[in-house]
């Protein structure tokens, strides 16, 4: 729904319902959860087209975080 709105030029109500989508992922799937990186990772790039670098690099960063984390715990342990 957010990529509807933002390819409508509508931004805010996209960073409204990608904002809301994460919340509510974080809270029942938990922090570290792959589809939280991939919220993170749509949340980034809206901020990005937005203008807003820094907070689309922080975005970025945690979301590339819970991905090698996510490495890590899915690689075969000796």
């Amino acid at each position: 729904m957010g990529a509807l709105y933002v390819a409508s030029g509508e931004t805010a109500k996209a960073e409204q319902l990608l904002r809301r989508a994460l919340s509510i992922r974080e809270r029942v799937l938990g922090p570290a959860h792959p589809a939280v990186a991939t919220t993170l990772e749509h949340y980034a790039a809206l901020l990005r087209s937005s203008g807003r670098h820094e907070e689309a690099a922080r975005a970025e960063a945690c979301a590339r975080r819970i991905r090698e984390e996510d490495q890590v715990r899915q690689a075969p342990h000796p």
